[in-house]
C-alpha cells in the first residue's frame, strides 16, 4: 500500500483525478492518503479478513508460502472479475493501473480500455534470462542457467494453471479470446519501481518494461511513536521481517542472540503481527516495538536484518545501508538474489538460520567495508532517480494524458 498510495498522490499532485478500488481492510490507509476510494469484494472480504490471512501466511515455511499465495491470488481474482466491471463502469475512468498480480487486465480488456501494468514487486517477465523471483538465483546467462529458469517458468505457469482457468471462464463467459499467462501485462508499459542499478545485469530488457525508482512519499506515513531516547548510541542494527511474515518468533530470537555477541544496538520492529511482550525476555535486552518509524531508524542503522521484502530493501539502499536477508517466500528470495548480486549484502537462507551464522553474517556487513561500499554506490544510483517522478512521466506519456497535467 505505501508505494501505491504514493504513485497516487503524485499523480493527484498532477491533476489527475486517482480511485484506488480494494477490499473493507485498506480503505482507512488509502483514505487517510487523501485517495478517493472503491470497495469492491464486500461479501468475500469482510472488515478483518486481511489480517486473519496475514497471520496465516506469517506462520508458514516457503513452499506452504507459494500455495497459500497461489489460492490466495486466485480468489482475489475471481473476486474482482465478478465485481470489477460494474465498479470501474461506475466510477466513469478513462484507464486502469494495475498491479501485475491482480488479473484486472481481463476487467480493462472487457471493458475496452487501456490499462497500464505496475510491478511493485520485482518485475514479473517470461523470459529464461531472468529466474523466477520465487527462485533465489542469479542472473546468470550461462546456458545451464538460462535452461534451469525456463524450466521453472513452465513449472509455475503449471503450479499457477487454476487460477488462470478461473480467468478463462469469465474471459469465454465474456466473449474474449480465452488467454495465456503473459497475456495479462500490459503492452503499453509494464512499470517496475525497481532502480535499473539493482536489477541483474542483462540487457536488453524486455519490450515494455520500464524501471524507475523507489516509490516512497515520507510525509503520507503514519507518525509512530517510538523511544528514541533509549538508543545509546553504539552502531545500530534494525531487524524487521515486514508486516506480513513477522509471526516467526523463533527467527527473531536467534537474531537476538546472535547481535547480543556483537557490540551493537539491536532495534526489532514486530510489523503489527506481535504484541512485544509475547516474545519474552531475549537475549541482550533488544529495543523491541510493535512499529518503528522505518524510514527514520534506517537513517541510523549500520546493518538492517530484513526478510528481503522490496519495500524495506529499496528504503534500506536509498540511505546507503548494507542488509543482512532472510528470504521467507514469495517475491523475497528473488529481492536477496539482487542484494547478493550487487553485493550490499549477505543472504541468510531460513533453513540455516542459527545465531552463529547470523552473527557471522552480521559481523561481516559490519566490518568489510565493501559491503557498505556498495550499498553507498546503489544509493547514489537511486539519488539520481525521483522514482515516482518517472512513473508518473511513463503513465502520462502511455496513455497520451500530459495535456491534462497543470502548466
Amino acid at each position: 500500500m505505501n508505494p501505491l498510495t504514493a504513485l497516487a498522490r503524485r499523480l493527484q499532485q498532477r491533476g489527475h483525478t486517482v480511485i484506488i478500488f480494494g477490499v473493507a481492510d485498506v480503505e482507512a490507509r488509502v483514505k487517510a492518503a487523501g485517495i478517493d476510494f472503491c470497495l469492491i469484494g464486500q461479501s468475500d472480504y469482510p472488515p478483518g479478513t486481511l489480517p486473519k490471512l496475514d497471520h496465516q501466511l506469517g506462520e508458514m515455511t516457503a513452499l506452504q508460502v507459494l500455495r497459500f499465495t497461489m489460492k490466495r491470488i486466485g480468489d482475489t481474482a475471481r473476486m474482482v472479475l465478478r465485481d470489477g466491471p460494474e465498479a470501474v463502469r461506475n466510477a466513469n475512468l478513462d484507464a486502469l493501473l494495475i498491479d501485475e498480480v491482480e488479473m484486472a487486465n481481463n476487467v480493462a480488456e472487457y471493458l475496452g480500455l487501456p490499462f497500464l501494468s505496475l510491478a511493485l514487486i520485482p518485475p514479473m517477465v517470461k523470459d529464461n534470462r531472468y529466474p523466477p523471483f520465487y527462485f533465489g538465483w542469479s542472473g546468470s546467462q550461462k546456458w545451464w542457467a538460462r535452461l534451469r529458469n525456463e524450466i521453472a517458468i513452465r513449472v509455475l505457469t503449471r503450479v499457477a494453471a487454476p487460477i488462470f482457468d478461473g480467468v478463462n471462464e469469465y474471459r469465454a463467459a465474456w466473449g474474449l479470446r480465452v488467454g495465456v499467462p503473459e497475456d495479462g501485462l500490459s503492452k503499453l508499459a509494464q512499470i517496475t519501481q525497481l532502480p535499473r542499478a539493482f536489477e541483474f545485469d542483462i540487457d536488453p530488457p524486455p519490450p515494455h518494461l520500464y524501471y524507475t525508482g523507489p516509490f516512497v512519499e515520507a510525509a503520507q506515513r503514519a507518525a509512530v511513536d517510538f523511544p528514541w531516547d533509549r538508543l545509546d548510541g553504539r552502531p545500530l542494527v534494525f531487524a524487521s521481517l515486514g508486516t506480513l511474515q513477522n509471526r516467526s518468533r523463533d527467527i527473531f530470537r536467534k537474531i537476538a542472540e546472535a547481535c547480543a555477541g556483537l557490540s551493537v544496538q539491536l532495534v526489532i520492529s514486530l510489523g503489527g503481527g506481535l504484541e512485544p511482550d509475547r516474545l519474552g525476555a531475549l537475549s541482550g535486552d533488544p529495543l523491541v516495538v510493535r512499529f518503528a518509524p522505518q524510514l527514520d531508524i534506517v537513517k541510523r542503522a549500520s546493518v538492517v536484518i530484513t526478510h528481503g521484502g522490496i519495500n524495506t530493501v529499496l528504503e534500506s539502499l536509498s540511505e546507503g545501508v548494507p542488509l543482512v536477508c532472510i528470504p521467507l517466500g514469495n517475491d523475497q528470495p528473488g529481492v536477496a538474489a539482487r542484494v547478493k548480486a550487487h553485493g550490499v549484502g549477505v543472504v541468510v537462507p531460513p533453513r540455516r538460520v542459527n545465531p552463529e551464522r547470523l552473527r557471522s553474517a552480521v559481523r561481516a556487513v559490519l566490518d568489510n567495508d565493501s559491503y557498505r561500499a556498495a550499498a553507498r554506490k546503489m544509493q547514489s544510483a537511486i539519488a539520481q532517480i525521483d522514482g515516482l517522478e518517472q512513473a508518473a512521466d511513463i503513465v502520462e506519456d502511455a496513455l497520451k494524458i500530459r495535456m491534462l497535467t497543470p502548466a
